[in-house]
């Protein structure tokens, strides 16, 4: 388990949004490790982890581009069947209300990824605790 930051952008669903925040981010030399995009009619939303979040908090304000950033925390766990819920019980049974979820696992792979954000003010928690 590691904290670090998610950020959140909300974009206008046309071709080319997504391509714009990964350009911006990929010129000032950030790796982007988690992206998650989703979109509901005209908008969207980028919910995204990178590895180092000054350098990308600097990169996004400099390409004038609105962000919300939240606390997250990502969890590596083993590639298996029912390994999600052992860790999203452990959670809950910790109180903690998860705002946003998304995981990632390569074909094959022995280890998957999750990285959630939790609710403001709820119990501070880890998976493996």
């Amino acid at each position: 388990m590691a904290k670090t930051k998610q950020f959140t952008i909300t974009i206008d669903n046309q071709p080319g949004a997504v391509a714009r925040i990964a350009k911006t981010l990929g010129d000032a030399k950030v790796n982007i490790l988690s992206l998650l995009g989703t979109a509901q009619g005209a908008a969207g939303i980028v919910q995204l982890i990178a590895e180092d979040a000054r350098r990308a908090k600097k990169a996004l304000d400099n390409a004038r581009i609105s962000y919300q950033e939240t606390p997250a925390e990502t969890y590596d766990l083993s590639n298996k069947p029912g390994a999600l819920a052992q860790i999203l019980d452990k959670l809950a049974a910790k109180g903690v209300n998860l705002n946003s979820i998304h995981a990632t696992a390569a074909k094959g792979g022995k280890k998957a990824v999750i990285v959630y954000t939790a609710e403001v003010g709820a119990k501070a928690a880890t998976a493996t605790a």
